[in-house]
This record gives structure tokens, sequence and C-alpha cells, in this order.
């Protein structure tokens, strides 16, 4: 039984759609997960300050993994170790199936024993000099919030160092094919959390959710690596920073990482200026921020993630005509599915933040303010889901500067933007009956709400990613058409069928409000809305009635992409399973 599980735990995953089918059921799990977490801390801590705490101690681990794990080693080490490895049977190197040549051997120990020293120094200056940390992180912070903060953010340095060595265990786990162990580290990163939520603090108090943190990423680790000693890993103690293969790292590792390092300085200023608010907006702003992200990890990043090597085969070769058919079929595809739910989230924004963060001490007022944050965030959900798709596109045209300079220009505008609406808020609380400004509260449902601020962190996100998706865009056309006459044709025809794809999903979402609005207005009258099982039954029918209404309509306009998605869905699942 003990083998027959091994065996299972440590086979090749067989061809690329079972690959991409266990990491998008584990990515969907995953997130899942994420959704229980998110329930769990907003039950037991509601939006508060002490939840506040919490997330701002989180900030600067995650921006540490963000930009030297995420953006850095994920990004450089596989391509590197690949090549070594090619070279290295090519030389005749390999004595069996599991004894790797001896130079990737000494490249990976090399590669994972530098950047722990790295990372291990990082982490013991930012733990030295986490109380100024802190000032820049959360200045509205009270005394005790700070110090507290600091005991919960030293405790999580030690997280980035477990995570980034796990994840370049992840990457040896890709090369070969041991997709299952590689899919169920995040799975367990995130049962760690719970974990703390759940056991830990009850007697460790706040500094439960660091160790659940913590516990996540031993977890994270602990899961993938008996399947790479079975691929034939060997720890060995090799320390050279003159080292060729880890140079080359290094050096791929530099246009990604200022990418990354300019998305996570947007989520610390974000933090910073919710903390100034009341207690509970950084909270309400990380909930809310969770959600929207939700359907951009599995169907965005999803289609980002499977076009991105065509994209660069098809540029690379000089076929620029499949180049823009697999961008446009990518783009209209992600819109598609998109734009019908950013409608949904709109419309269903108070269900869904009821049914589930709607529990415990997280109150109506925490409720309210959330699902009107949703509410905005939906308005910038296309512009977000394009983001990763366009970004990688330029990469497919070996341009990594431009990406990462409308980064920083879309940073510099956030941070601007959430200034700004800071008083534009303030306004609407003191503005009057009969004004635009109670037409405003109105829509949103925030009457009679006194920390509407933190409202004005979605609103200037959103504005700026829908900038960043316009610049994206536009500096992508220009790289395509810039001394290429014969794709202008090509092109236009592509921006015909993407603005077809738009407006034939915008109508057809627009169909589908109209249903769920008469649906969600017609079961009040018999469903008990102070339950959770009334809440439920509303969305399930509101929900469920307008997706069959959108694909009904997309069907009636006969729209290429439900086609697709049609005949995607027969030939790999029903022809397959005959």
């Amino acid at each position: 039984m003990i083998m027959r599980f091994s065996q299972v735990f440590n086979s090749e995953t067989k061809g690329i759609t079972s690959a991409a089918a266990l990491v998008g059921i584990s990515s969907a799990i995953s997130a899942l997960l994420g959704i229980v977490r998110d329930r769990l801390l907003a039950s037991r801590f509601g939006a508060s300050a002490e939840l506040d705490v919490y997330l701002a101690a989180f900030r600067i681990p995650d921006f540490v993994y963000g930009i030297i794990i995420v953006g850095g080693i994920t990004a450089a080490f596989l391509p590197v170790f690949s090549e070594y490895f090619q070279k290295g049977e090519s030389a005749n190197e390999k004595l069996d199936k599991k004894t790797w040549p001896l130079s990737v051997l000494e490249l990976t120990n090399n590669v994972l024993n530098c950047f722990s020293l790295l990372l291990i120094g990082l982490c013991l200056v930012l733990f030295i000099f986490a109380p100024r940390l802190i000032d820049f992180i959360a200045p509205g912070f009270s005394i005790g919030q700070k110090s507290l903060t600091v005991k919960l953010m030293r405790i999580m340095f030690l997280s980035p160092f477990l995570l980034g060595i796990s994840n370049i265990i992840s990457d040896i786990l890709q090369y070969f094919n041991r997709f299952l162990a590689f899919s169920l580290a995040p799975i367990f990163y995130n049962l760690g959390i719970i974990s703390g939520i759940i056991f830990f603090v009850p007697h460790f108090g706040l500094l439960g959710l660091a160790y659940g943190v913590i516990g996540g990423a031993l977890m994270h680790l602990l899961v993938q690596l008996p399947s790479a000693f079975d691929a034939g890993y060997r720890y060995q103690i090799k320390l050279d920073f003159h080292h060729l293969g880890l140079i080359k790292i290094f050096k791929l590792m530099v246009p990604r990482f200022f990418g990354q390092a300019t998305y996570h300085l947007n989520l610390v200023t974000i933090t910073a200026i919710a903390s100034t608010f009341s207690a509970g907006s950084i909270a309400i702003f990380n909930f809310s921020n969770n959600l929207q992200f939700f359907p951009i990890t599995l169907i965005s990043v999803s289609f980002a993630t499977a076009a991105f090597p065509l994209l660069t085969k098809a540029w690379a070769n000089g076929r620029k005509d499949e180049f823009l058919a697999s961008i446009s079929s990518a783009i209209r595809q992600t819109i598609f599915f998109i734009i019908p739910i950013s409608f949904l989230f709109f419309l269903l924004r108070a269900q869904i933040v009821r049914l589930i963060l709607g529990s415990g001490k997280f109150s109506w007022s925490d409720t309210r303010l959330t699902a009107a944050s949703l509410g905005i965030f939906s308005f910038g959900l296309v512009a977000s889901s394009l983001v990763p798709l366009l970004t990688r596109a330029f990469f497919a045209i070996k341009d990594t500067k431009t990406p990462v300079i409308i980064s920083m220009v879309t940073v510099s505008l956030n941070i601007l933007f959430a200034l700004s609406f800071v008083p534009l808020m303030s306004l609407i609380v003191r503005a009057g009956h009969g004004t635009l400004w109670e037409s405003i509260k109105n829509f949103f449902d925030i009457e009679k709400l006194t920390n509407v601020e933190v409202l004005s962190l979605p609103l200037a996100l959103s504005l700026s990613t829908i900038i960043q998706g316009f610049l994206l865009s536009k500096f992508l056309l220009r790289m395509i058409k810039r001394g290429n006459h014969w794709e202008k044709n090509q092109w236009e025809k592509t921006k015909r069928e993407i603005a077809n794809s738009f407006k034939t999903a915008t109508f057809s979402s627009l169909v589908m409000s109209v249903f769920v609005y008469f649906a969600l207005r017609i079961t009040v009258s018999f469903v008990d809305m102070k339950t959770f099982i009334g809440v439920f039954l509303q969305t399930l029918i509101a929900g469920t009635a307008g997706v069959l209404i959108y694909f009904l309509s997309s069907w009636l306009v006969k729209s290429p992409e439900l086609m697709a998605a049609k005949s995607l869905f027969i030939n790999r699942f029903v022809k397959n399973d005959r």
C-alpha cells in the first residue's frame, strides 16, 4: 500500500493537457482554501485593528518572497537548469535514469546554497530594522500596534527562506514532470495558515497567525522533497558566487525583479495609506482584493500561461500572423468569461461577501464596506485580467523593459489617485440629500457608513490598472507594427475581432443583468435573507439564472468564443471518455 502510494506520488505526468489539468485543479483547490482562510479570519477577528496588524506584518515578508523568489529564482532557475541538464546528457555525464549529470547537481546545490545565504542575510537585516520598516508600512498605527506588528513580522521572516528553497525544488519537479507533488505545495501552504487560525490563535493570540504562516511554508517545502529526492536530487555543500550558471540566473532575474517590485510596492503603499484610516481598513481592502483575484487566478492567468509558449514560438520563428492570432484568441476568451463575471460581482457583491465573510465578528458594516469595495473592483476586473496576458506578450517579443516602465507609471498613478480620492470620499460622507454624492452613496449602499475613505483604495487601484492595460496594449501594438507594413491588415482584423467579442460579451452580460436583477427581487419574497441558507438560495438562483441567460444570449448572437469553448470541452472531455 505504501509502495503503491509512493509510485503514484512520484509518478511523471504524461502530456501537457494532463499537467495543465492537474495544476488547474490544484489552483482551484488552493483558491477555495484561500476563501476558507479569509472566512475564518473574518469570523474570528472581523475587520479589526488586530487583523490590520497581521496583514501589515505580512506585507514585507511577502514583498521579499514576491521580488526575490517569484520574480527572480522561479523565473530564472528552470531555463538554466534545463540547459545544463541537456548539455550534461549530451556529454554522457548521466549514468542512469535517476543519476544527474555532475554539472547539474553542482549548479542546483550552488544556487540553493547561495540563494539561501542571500535570503538569510536579507531577512536578518530586515529583522533588525523591522521597527523602522513599520514606520513606513503602517504610519497610522499606534505604538502598541507597531510593537505587535514588529513581533509578527520578525517571526514571518522565516517564510521567505523556506519558500525560497521550496520554489527551487518546485522548478526541479516541473522539469521532471512531477506535477502531483508540485501541485500539492500551495494547497498545503494554505492548510498551514488555516491550521494556525484554528489551532494556534486560541493559544498564542495574534502570534498564532504568524506561526501558521511558518507552518504553511514548511509544509510547502516538505511535501515536495520526497519527490525531488526520488527524481535523483542529492544535497551537497556547494558555494561559488562566481559560478557561470549562477551569474546567468542573476542576469535573467533583473527584469522580472523590477517588474515584481513595482507590484509589491503598490501593495505596500496601499497598506501604508490604509493604516491612517479607521481600524479594519487594511482588512477590508485585502478581503475585497482577494475576492476579485479569484476569477483572475482561475481564468486570466490560465489563458496567459497557456498562450505564452505559443506567442514565444510564433514571434521567434517570424510568424507574426500566428502571434496575432494567438494573442487575439487569448484576449477574446478572457473577455468572454471575465466580462459576465464582473457584472455578476457587482450585482451579487453583497451576497458574495455575506456568504464568504459574513460570520462571527465580521459585522454588517464590515460586510457593506467590503461589498462596496468589491463592487468598485468589478469595474476594473477586465483590465486586471488582461494585464498578465499583455505582459507575457511583451516577454514573448523579448521586451522586458516596457512592461516594467509601465508598471512604475501605474504605481505612481495609483499613489496619486489614492491620495486624491481620500478627500473625495470624505466629501461623500458629509454630502447632504439630493446631491450627486447622495446618488453615489445609494448606488454602492454606503449610506450612514463613516469610514468610506477605504473605498478610495480600490477606486485608485482599478483606475490605475485600467490605464496600465491601455498603455500595455498601445505599446504592444506599436512594437508589433514597427517596420512591418504587411501586418497592418492582420492587426486591423485582430482589433475588429477583439472589439466584436467585447461588444458581444457586454451585450450578453447586460441581458444577463436584467434577469439577475429581477431574480434577486423575486427571491426576496420567499427566502429568509437573515439566514445563511436564505442568502445562499438567493445567490444560487440569481447566479444560475444569470449564467444560463448569458450562455443562451451568447449562443443566439453566435459568439465564436462560446463555440470555441464548446469545441474544446467536447474534444478534451467527451471524446476522450469514449
